[in-house]
C-alpha cells in the first residue's frame, strides 16, 4: 500500500524524492534484470502511487536511462584506475591494445547491471521517452564517450581521436550484444547441459568481449599504420 501523497514543496524536497526513486530502481536492478523492472513495482517499493512517481520521471525508461548514465560514469572511474595499473607503457602498440581490451572487458564484467542496461538501451530504454529526455541523455552520453576517448588515446596514442572514438563505440555496441547472448534462458541452459556438442555455443561474456575488443584494437592500429 502506498502512503498518502504529499507534494514536495521545495526544490530540496523534490530532489530528495527524485533520488529516492532512483535509489529504489537501482536496488531493484540488483535483484532482477531490466526487463522485469516495472513502474508498478517501482511505485510500490518507493511508497508512492504510480501517478506520483510520474511527477518526477515521465516513464520507467526515463528512470533507467538516468541510472545508465550514472552507471557509465562510475564505470569510467573504475576503468581509469584499472588502466593505470594494467597498461605497460613500454610495450608495443598491439600489446597495449590487448591490455586495453582486457581492462575494458574485466571492468565491464564487474558491472553486470551496467551491462544489462547497455543491452537494453537502444531496443527498450530509448523508446518510451520524450524528445527532451532523449536529447538530455544523448548529451550526457557525449560527455561520457569523451572521457572514454581520452583514456583510450592516453594509453594507446597510436590511435588518434577518431580511432579512439571508433573503439569506444565498438566497445559499447559489443557490450550490449554480447551481454544479451551471454545470458541464456533456462531452456538454453538445459539444452547445453544435455548435449555437450552444444557447449561451444555457450558464450562467456568476459572472454568474448576481450577477444572482440582485441581484434578491434588490432584492426584500428593496422589501419593507422598505413
Amino acid at each position: 500500500m502506498t502512503r498518502p501523497f504529499q507534494r514536495a514543496r521545495s526544490d530540496e524536497q523534490r530532489a530528495v524524492r527524485r533520488q529516492a526513486i532512483l535509489d529504489t530502481a537501482a536496488a531493484m536492478l540488483t535483484e532482477m534484470p531490466v526487463a522485469q523492472v516495472s513502474l508498478n513495482e517501482l511505485s510500490r517499493r518507493v511508497g508512492l502511487a504510480k501517478s506520483n512517481v510520474l511527477r518526477y520521471f515521465e516513464s520507467r525508461e526515463a528512470v533507467l536511462l538516468e541510472l545508465l548514465d550514472t552507471a557509465l560514469r562510475e564505470w569510467l572511474d573504475l576503468l581509469e584506475d584499472t588502466l593505470a595499473t594494467s597498461i605497460d607503457a613500454s610495450a608495443g602498440p598491439y600489446e597495449r591494445g590487448d591490455q586495453l581490451a582486457g581492462a575494458f572487458a574485466e571492468t565491464l564484467a564487474a558491472r553486470p547491471v551496467l551491462c544489462d542496461l547497455v543491452g537494453a538501451q537502444a531496443a527498450v530504454l530509448e523508446r518510451n521517452i520524450s524528445p527532451r529526455i532523449a536529447a538530455e541523455y544523448k548529451h550526457a552520453t557525449l560527455a561520457t564517450v569523451a572521457v572514454a576517448v581520452r583514456l583510450i588515446h592516453a594509453y594507446v596514442p597510436e590511435l588518434d581521436e577518431n580511432d579512439a572514438m571508433r573503439y569506444a563505440a565498438a566497445a559499447f555496441l559489443l557490450t550490449g550484444a554480447i551481454w544479451t547472448h551471454a545470458q541464456p534462458s533456462a531452456a538454453m541452459l538445459a539444452a547445453y547441459e544435455a548435449d555437450p556438442t552444444l557447449a561451444a555455443m555457450r558464450m562467456d561474456f568476459t572472454a568474448t568481449l576481450r577477444e572482440q575488443l582485441e581484434v578491434t584494437a588490432s584492426g584500428l592500429l593496422a589501419r593507422a599504420s598505413r
